[in-house]
């Protein structure tokens, strides 16, 4: 089994569940409490690390569905902002962005790590990646962000993406399964086929991303609106990790952090 480092942090078997904590710097986010604005982003930040994150996911755009456009430039600039606020800071920090030129610009920062929805299915992004040395969080992907609409397909992307950083010559990233309804073609169906299946997706040897925080089916049955979703999104976590998840993304990072210490304690990973 393959392990995966960002900065000092290992990520895989025989090392602890890291949480990853979400700042985002898009106000059309899906979930308007976790919209960090300019000149909070360093604070906010300290604070996730003190409650127990270990890496700090930093986007600029939503990939909610019906979420407005913005421009690649637009998000670039957002993210270079926030960025600016991090660099020197020492922490971990990934950026969560599927686009080249955004990457590109983030490299001027102090950045650890690449979060790719697209799953490196856009070779120029994967070029940057290696020439960089980055290790990379990737999801299952085909032909554009989270396109499975199958548990069965879900495995074949990871197996094309996993394919995609042999053919690059990336090492060290982590694998996504995708949770979440990144097109029209996805129902939540397929959320709930994903989790009751997590640990399948471990059959490619790498450390695996469980990022459920706060999604739409766990609204279900009564269409519960995100802020109304803590609770669903730690008991699921809980049952990821007992079904091998190496790393949590969230939005919630002290309540996470709880739910971690003590599942890994029941799984033998404290």
């Amino acid at each position: 089994m393959h392990r995966c480092v960002v900065k000092d942090i290992t990520i895989g078997p025989g090392f602890p569940v890291r949480l990853m904590g979400v700042i985002n710097c898009s106000p059309e986010s899906f979930f308007q409490g976790s919209y960090v604005g300019p000149g909070f982003i360093l604070d906010r930040a300290e604070e996730m690390v003190r409650q127990g994150a270990a890496i700090i996911d930093i986007g600029a755009r939503s990939t909610a569905p019906l979420s407005p456009p913005i421009s690649e430039a637009t998000e670039a600039d957002r993210l270079s902002a926030a960025l600016r606020e991090m660099d020197g800071s020492g922490i971990p920090v990934s950026v969560d962005t599927m686009y080249p030129s955004v990457l590109e610009r983030s490299l001027s920062h102090d950045i650890h790590a690449a979060n790719d929805i697209s799953g490196f299915s856009n070779p120029a992004y994967a070029r940057i990646v290696a020439d960089a040395a980055l290790p990379a969080f990737l999801m299952a992907s085909h032909r554009t962000q989270g396109d499975a609409t199958s548990f069965r397909e879900t495995l074949a992307h990871l197996a094309l993406v996993d394919a995609r950083c042999e053919e690059t010559g990336v090492s060290s990233y982590v694998l996504d399964p995708g949770i979440g309804l990144w097109n029209p073609a996805r129902s939540t169906a397929l959320d709930w086929e994903i989790c009751r299946n997590f640990e399948q997706c471990s059959r490619f040897g790498r450390p695996l991303l469980a990022a459920v925080s706060r999604k739409t089916f766990l609204g279900e049955p009564e269409g519960r609106p995100p802020e109304a979703r803590l609770a669903a999104s730690l008991g699921i976590t809980a049952l990821l990790i007992a079904k091998g998840a190496d790393i949590v993304r969230t939005h919630d990072v002290r309540e996470t952090a709880d739910v971690i210490r003590m599942a890994a304690r029941v799984v033998d990973r404290a």
